[in-house]
């Protein structure tokens, strides 16, 4: 194509995913994604043959996801007590760009044209982003629809979900890149999907500024932000004991209308049954128990009355991949997770998911509780307010990982308030804890500290359905599929290079 850097075309599209990288959260610019977008559109729909745009995209998407990931790289370091262990995340940010490949390769084959081929792959990567929620290994970490949150646009999200802004960006991305191929042919091409861009964009921002916070009962509340060493509760040189009494000693200012909150697996014990009596109730904790060798461990989220009795538990929904799922653990794989467990000094974990989740009850109140990785799954929060969940409460667990994971796993959270239109509570370990409100704005956080620290919010309690919690993500895929009938529509008209 006229115009590009005579460079060998994997290091030009690997440059392409990182600029891409360079947009998305938690950088404030996030908005902007579409820019370098439509620059890698152009250039992979522009390869001369279908292994060539496989080729392509699978490089871009492989720089994307490295810089977008990057903290994962000082996580297997840590882990691994050897820093150069970190390269072995290179294998995921290539995964994650074959994927990409998978997809581009039937589209690029139906789809000789250019012109058509960029709003086939906009549409196909909506697509696959959708598809990254799904199943035992899902993994949708850096979807699109996030980078909006920096503006208005994203309150789009009660409509269509995080997908109706991938929708957004992926779709001005590919009206862009349409443009500058017309000009590149000698100004060939139409402007109209670029002005249809632009009234997407004008009517996103519109409907974002007439969003105003939900008017509901105020549930006064006290939520903790702990400072443990995550690999120190691992190995056990930290023990449950005294985590129980750092956290009783931080929530002893709890006022009397406080209903407290307390952060994943923040009570920890071979059976749950030992330790929930010492919980200082009526709250709201993470709780992990380990039964016996033989038996899977459990994570779980339950709701406790004043005298110290259940009145509600839900397990972990979303297991994270090969953190608490290990693929073919008990069979081929297991003398490697067997020498992996030897370098890291504890046992990978095992744990029991949830068959079934359902909103908490305490003192009448609906709560919609879910742990640390479900809340980067929007079916999770969407099923707990469709069943009635009138505040969500999100216990997690963040010291494992530093820098930019941190930040967008609790920016993604967010959406979830918006999707729901419910306010969000998070109460961590060492991470973001505090209140959301249901337009997604942070409205009292604490995000650092070296000792167990409490906070009280007082979130309001609502009620109500939103456009995406009865529709969920059919609106954004088909829109998403209408993009990939676009191209093909072009192809059918004959559009030349």
């Amino acid at each position: 194509m006229a115009g590009v850097p005579a460079v060998p075309p994997p290091l030009f599209a690997l440059l392409l995913g990182v600029f891409l990288g360079f947009c998305g959260l938690p950088l404030p610019w996030s908005f902007l994604s579409f820019i370098p977008l439509a620059g890698i559109l152009l250039y992979v729909a522009s390869a001369r043959t279908v292994e060539g745009v496989s080729g392509r995209i699978l490089w871009a998407g492989a720089g994307y996801f490295a810089v977008h990931l990057w903290w994962l790289t000082a996580f297997l370091g840590k882990i691994f007590g050897f820093p150069p262990a970190g390269v072995l995340a290179l294998v995921l940010f290539l995964l994650e760009g074959l994927f990409l490949a998978l997809m581009a390769y039937p589209l690029a084959r139906l789809i000789p044209s250019t012109a058509g081929r960029i709003w086939a792959l906009a549409g196909g990567w909506v697509v696959l982003e959708w598809l990254r929620f799904l199943g035992p290994l899902a993994f949708p970490w850096p979807t699109l629809g996030y980078t909006l949150l920096p503006t208005g646009a994203v309150q789009i999200a009660d409509l269509g979900g995080v997908l109706l802004g991938s929708v957004l960006v992926a779709g001005t991305a590919a009206a862009l890149a349409g443009v500058v191929l017309g000009l590149l042919n000698g100004g060939r091409g139409s402007g109209r999907p670029v002005l249809l861009a632009a009234l997407c964009w004008t009517a996103a921002l519109a409907y974002g500024s007439t969003r105003t916070a939900g008017e509901g009962p105020v549930q006064p509340m006290l939520v903790l932000r702990t400072d443990f060493d995550s690999f120190g509760r691992a190995v056990g040189s930290l023990t449950p004991g005294q985590q129980l009494q750092d956290q009783r000693d931080a929530s002893a200012g709890r006022k009397p209308d406080e209903v407290l909150v307390w952060s994943e697996t923040a009570l920890t014990a071979p059976a749950a049954q030992t330790i929930v009596s010492q919980f200082p109730g009526p709250g709201i904790s993470g709780l992990g128990a380990y039964p016996s060798l033989n038996q899977k461990e459990q994570n779980a989220v339950v709701s406790i009355g004043t005298l110290g009795e259940f009145t509600g538990i839900n397990r972990k929904a979303k297991l994270v991949p090969f953190g608490e799922y290990f693929v073919l653990y008990d069979s081929v794989l297991r003398p490697v997770y067997s020498m992996i467990e030897n370098i890291i000094g504890f046992k990978l974990p095992a744990v029991e998911p949830a068959r079934s989740i359902r909103p908490l009850t305490l003192n009448g109140v609906q709560y919609g509780a879910y742990i640390c990785y479900d809340s980067v799954f929007p079916w999770v929060a969407r099923s707990l307010t469709r069943q009635g969940a009138q505040l969500l409460v999100n216990p997690s667990n963040d010291g494992w990982y530093d820098g930019w994971g941190v930040q967008q796993h609790f920016m993604m959270g967010r959406v979830r308030a918006i999707e729901n239109r419910r306010w969000l509570i998070r109460s961590v370990n060492r991470g973001v804890a505090g209140s959301v409100n249901d337009l997604g704005q942070p409205v009292n956080i604490i995000s650092s500290g070296d000792q167990t620290q409490a906070l009280s919010v007082r979130p309001r309690l609502l009620t109500g359905r939103t456009l995406f919690n009865r529709l969920g993500d059919w609106p954004a895929l088909l829109l998403a599929l209408g993009m990939i009938g676009y191209g093909v529509r072009l192809e059918v008209r004959g559009w030349e290079d």
